[in-house]
């Protein structure tokens, strides 16, 4: 997967990946960020898309869940943040997600709220059975 930063704004990052343009808003202290602030946002968009990636096992890629887990694509913000920290503080029953909830930090939740909440759903593409050829054998 190629991932192509197009642009660097004030207070967005902008990304094209496989034809599918997304920002993730890392707001600056300021409206003039230092080098060193942009880079440091950065980090954090790297940082929260592998900490993303983690969740595909279950959720699907970029949320788009296929199976009984919960979609995150396309999720409201607020209502990520407070399941998630209804996991971590054990309020939230779960069989998995409480242990992966306590390893996140507050930043990192907020991060992936808003990584999640502009991602775009993908239908899911069923495909036909094939019948293996007779002559597959020889």
């Amino acid at each position: 997967m190629m991932l192509t930063i197009i642009g660097l704004g004030c207070s967005m990052i902008v990304l094209a990946e496989e034809s599918n343009p997304q920002v993730l808003n890392l707001e600056p202290s300021n409206k003039n960020p230092s080098k060193k602030e942009l880079q440091d946002n950065l980090l954090r968009l790297v940082h929260v898309r592998s900490l993303a990636a983690s969740c595909a096992a279950c959720h699907g890629t970029n949320g788009n869940s296929l199976g009984n887990a919960a979609k995150l694509v396309g999720i409201d913000k607020t209502a990520f943040v407070t399941k998630m920290q209804a996991f971590k503080s054990g309020e939230r029953a779960a069989t998995v997600m409480h242990h992966h909830a306590k390893g996140l930090n507050p930043q990192e939740i907020t991060d992936l709220a808003e990584y999640f909440s502009i991602q775009i759903p993908h239908q899911a593409v069923s495909l036909s059975s094939q019948k293996l050829s007779e002559k597959y054998a020889d």
